[in-house]
């Protein structure tokens, strides 16, 4: 529970920004996944830098747990209060401050979303290229460390922050990198901050990378006959040095999952979809080039799209994934889960993954940014089927161990949040108290998104 006295502070500094109604608590309680309700014990909405910097320092001198959240589209649980506490709502903080064109940088609050920044950029003919699907702050992007469709041309969250501004555990103020491409100055605590998940500084503001919006985009889809053939027409694509900028798996179950929930009338069979950027003549000799290697693999079905419209449709399907799997569940929750490992591992992994959901008994789904390595499956489960639980879990334990085996990483998108904590001891071994040692620098009290993403010490 909240200090009295800290509630009076919180709420003479924002009036009816600091809000304890149930309503508030239960709407920022909630996930898109499978995770218990968690409503924290109240809601404050800043709308400044020191505003937030204020919060910290009344939270700070009462002990009280501060959790920030921004779209809350995380699905470890990442947003969460599990230890009471406030729920730091980022939403209002959503401005751009300052568009660099020449410099090809923007500076944004963190409860700016993707989508809100690319329809502000429209005019100036750039974009910002991390696409993780839902449509989630910056600030949340860059504490999960996000990454998505794009991610195997123009890079993941870590690679387009150029700098931040955040507050501390003590309610100070940092600045940390700067609008220059590279520096060689100092420890890098912008980049111990991009994917902390909020358990070491709140973030506050963003300078982004930007990218020139292409002067063609080709998308396409073909099919496979078995997923080995699709994905390893994955591996020889990337190995060939081919610069896609989109190319994504979908297993038969993920697209049984479209058709039932889009009625997409796609055969059930595994799909590639793609995007190439670039000059006219150079995406179409991207298309073909690639079409040489997935002829090789027995591909069907070649469809393009060029015009807007139908890239729009192509990749808001897509981007419907986590929805479409859940429809295979009829009404139950979607325990989603990724992996990414080394590209020479991916038909494995993939395979691999498959067999153990026929093993377990259970509905799932793979859809992954595979030109990276990275994959996703969502398993269908009822909260209150103990047993269905329990192979879930076995599912997902089996899923991490055979990303570490084959030299991978139990997340490459998610992130560790509540659900992947388990598998920090196995994946960082001896640098994981080295870790911990970090995160109590930088906040002796625990009060930054307490119970998140390091496992308890011993």
């Amino acid at each position: 529970m909240i200090a009295p006295e800290a509630a009076t502070k919180l709420a003479t500094l924002l009036g009816t920004r600091f809000v304890t109604s149930d309503a508030d608590r239960a709407q920022h309680g909630r996930n898109e996944t499978y995770y218990p309700d968690t409503p924290p014990d109240a809601v404050a909405y800043p709308e400044t830098t020191e505003e937030v910097s204020q919060i910290v320092r009344i939270c700070a001198a009462h002990h009280c747990p501060v959790v920030a959240v921004g779209a809350a589209t995380s699905l470890e649980g990442q947003h969460l209060a599990t230890q009471g506490g406030v729920s730091l709502d980022m939403n209002r903080m959503n401005r751009v401050l300052a568009v660099n064109d020449e410099d090809l940088n923007v500076v944004v609050q963190p409860g700016l979303t993707r989508v809100a920044l690319n329809e502000e950029l429209r005019s100036t003919g750039l974009f910002f290229p991390v696409d993780p699907g839902a449509d989630a702050s910056l600030g949340g992007m860059t504490a999960t460390r996000a990454s998505g469709t794009t991610a195997v041309r123009y890079g993941t969250m870590r690679d387009n922050v150029l700098a931040m501004e955040a507050v501390m555990a003590d309610g100070s103020i940092i600045r940390t990198g700067s609008k220059a491409r590279k520096s060689s100055t100092g420890y890098d605590l912008a980049h111990l901050l991009v994917g902390s998940e909020g358990t070491l500084g709140i973030i506050t503001e963003l300078t982004l990378r930007l990218q020139g919006i292409p002067e063609s985009t080709l998308a396409a889809t073909c099919r496979f006959e078995n997923v080995e053939d699709a994905v390893n027409c994955v591996i020889l694509t990337i190995q060939s040095g081919l610069p896609m900028a989109r190319i994504e798996l979908l297993d038969h179950m993920m697209v049984r999952g479209f058709n039932a929930y889009a009625n997409a009338g796609l055969p059930e069979k595994p799909h590639l979809f793609l995007e190439f950027h670039g000059t006219p003549t150079g995406t179409a000799e991207q298309a073909q080039s690639f079409r040489e290697i997935a002829d090789d693999f027995g591909a069907t079905n070649w469809e393009q799209a060029t015009t807007t419209e139908d890239r729009t449709a192509l990749w808001a399907m897509r981007h419907k994934a986590h929805y479409a799997s859940a429809a295979l569940g009829k009404g139950k929750h979607l325990w989603p889960t990724d992996v990414c490992v080394p590209i020479s591992q991916l038909a494995t992994a993939v395979v691999q993954a498959q067999d153990d959901a026929v093993r377990h008994g259970l509905t799932s789904t793979i859809v992954g940014h595979v030109g990276d390595g990275n994959f996703h499956a969502g398993i269908c489960v009822d909260p209150n089927d103990a047993d269905e639980m329990a192979r879930a879990e076995s599912f997902s334990k089996a899923l991490a161990e055979t990303a570490l085996r084959l030299g991978g990483t139990v997340s490459g998108e998610h992130g560790i949040g509540l659900g992947k904590q388990k598998y920090m001891q196995a994946e960082h071994g001896t640098a994981l108290p080295f870790m911990r040692a970090i995160k109590a620098a930088l906040d002796p009290q625990n009060i930054l998104n307490p119970g998140k993403l390091l496992p308890p010490g011993d």
